[in-house]
């Protein structure tokens, strides 16, 4: 049996479809049948070029994709139950981190898995050799042995469920390593897929007020919908301007917590400047290489302030964004956030959608074909 793929052969081109054996599961590996694959900014940026996946370890072709949901094809021998204890059998549907780590290099065993030396990811294997299908734009995804994932409540959504494995892991994982608590303020730049997940995340965990940043007024509107206190369009205000509005709604001295989520350096400059004394400032969104921004660090020293950079999460984050989704379950407009949806045959088209920001999520549906 075989099954497609979209090899990215070389950004800039349009990604072409192959198919390739789908592998049986060595023992404690699965072999998941995608049914969901968000395209991320990072899908964006390493398409354009712009993300150097070859700097992590990636050749070419690749296969993009990590952001998905699937059911179970096959079940790898010893392979029983989820992370969590739950019996599994062919055709649930699961979750999983698009990463795992191998629990025995210095950086395990040290406590700190994301700094794994032997990390495994999606979109850095090779397709042309075993086992295949190692990203998410085709219609499977192989799960290596000790590979965490998690059983999808029923009650979920694929379309709902499908940004749990990055954008929403990652923002809960965020706002964990700052040590977000109830009635903190926090300000968020940008609204797209992953400004949303963390007015979310932030919302839940308590945070208040919550204040949103963004160019585009369509996601503004949405981060209203979805119960943003305030929301700033960086377009009406320069940056003096929006920080002394951060001010005036947190008694003058800024938020507790800024997240930057939009992707571009420049924004660190002003978010550090809406960061009270003591404050911490979370970077996830600038993923890009050698784009640099000028900051002065006194300004850090004297203000006590507290930068962390987050890429990936430790899996407890995906089992918490698990149970946000089904506590908010049909209280937040969650199926908004994908507004476009594509076969794998379009891929190409998919692409164009999110590079024009069009949606929050383009989605690719595996099972529209």
């Amino acid at each position: 049996m075989n099954g497609r793929a979209a090899l990215l052969i070389e950004p800039n081109r349009d990604m072409v479809i192959r198919e390739f054996p789908v592998p049986d599961p060595e023992p404690g590996a699965v072999v998941i049948r995608v049914t969901r694959c968000n395209i991320c900014g990072s899908d964006v940026h390493a398409w354009q070029g712009n993300f150097k996946i070859q700097g992590l370890g990636a050749s070419l072709p690749a296969i993009l994709g990590h952001e998905m949901v699937g059911r179970i094809l096959a079940l790898g021998e010893g392979v029983l139950t989820d992370s969590w204890g739950q019996s599994l059998h062919e055709g649930d549907r699961v979750v999983f981190p698009y990463f795992n780590f191998c629990g025995h290099c210095p950086s395990c065993t040290m406590g700190f898995p994301l700094g794994c030396q032997n990390l495994h990811m999606a979109m850095l294997g090779n397709p042309q050799e075993f086992p295949y299908f190692v990203g998410g734009f085709a219609d499977y995804y192989y799960l290596p042995p000790r590979h965490v994932l998690f059983k999808v409540p029923n009650t979920l959504s694929d379309d709902v469920v499908s940004g749990a494995n990055c954008a929403l892991s990652q923002v809960i994982y965020g706002f964990s390593r700052s040590g977000l608590t109830m009635g903190e303020s926090v300000v968020i730049q940008g609204a797209g897929g992953l400004g949303l997940y963390a007015l979310v995340a932030a919302k839940q965990m308590g945070a208040s007020p919550i204040i949103v940043l963004d160019a585009f007024m369509p996601r503004l509107e949405l981060a209203r919908s979805f119960g943003a206190d305030v929301v700033v369009h960086i377009d009406h205000y320069g940056v003096p301007e929006r920080v002394r509005m951060v001010r005036k709604v947190t008694a003058g001295l800024g938020v507790d917590h800024a997240m930057d989520v939009s992707g571009n350096p420049s924004a660190m400059v002003e978010g550090l400047s809406m960061v009270r004394p003591g404050g911490h400032y979370i970077e996830i969104g600038s993923i890009n290489l050698g784009k640099t921004v000028e900051i002065d660090p006194s300004r850090l020293v004297f203000g006590n302030k507290t930068i962390i950079g987050v890429s990936l999460y430790e899996p407890f984050a995906l089992k918490k964004a698990l149970e946000l989704l089904s506590h908010t379950q049909g209280r937040l407009p969650f199926q908004s956030l994908l507004q476009d949806s594509f076969p794998l045959s379009q891929i190409n088209e998919a692409l164009q959608v999110a590079v024009s920001r069009r949606a929050n999520r383009a989605t690719v549906n595996l099972e529209m074909e």
